[in-house]
């Protein structure tokens, strides 16, 4: 059911040209895995997802798919206050923190997904979101 519900993001992640796609439904929530082959394809998939289920409410589907850092990714600064900038897995306050950078860190951009939110990938390997307010680019 669940499949059919989010049909539009399977096929988007299939014509995106997402590696290694794995589609499994356990327990009532759908699990979507697989490699991005850029950071627009997996902004893509959250736009989509965002457009089926507004503000990622129902909690029925878990989109697990990384885009990894780009070699062209530009360099950014973490310039928070003081305090570590969180990472999420989402573009929201409402997606969980899957980790954080430093303050003055260093971190690659991979996407900007929209004004207040850009795809980061740190140097340990944490892909995620991060609000954009807080990230500097460097030259």
């Amino acid at each position: 059911m669940l499949q059919e519900k989010y049909k539009e993001l399977i096929e988007a992640a299939q014509k995106g040209g997402v590696g290694n796609l794995q589609v499994s439904e356990t327990d009532g929530v759908l699990h979507v895995n697989g490699d991005a082959p850029s950071g627009a394809v997996k902004d893509n998939l959250w736009n989509v997802y965002n457009k089926i289920d507004p503000n990622f409410l129902t909690g029925d589907l878990v989109l697990n798919v990384n885009a990894g850092p780009t070699a062209a990714g530009s360099k950014l600064k973490v310039t928070t206050e003081s305090s570590s900038l969180n990472i999420r897995k989402g573009p929201g306050t409402d997606q969980p923190v899957v980790g954080s950078a430093a303050h003055g860190e260093m971190v690659s951009l991979v996407s900007q997904s929209n004004d207040q939110w850009w795809l980061i990938h740190t140097d340990a390997g944490v892909e995620g979101y991060a609000y954009a307010q807080y990230l500097t680019p460097q030259s």
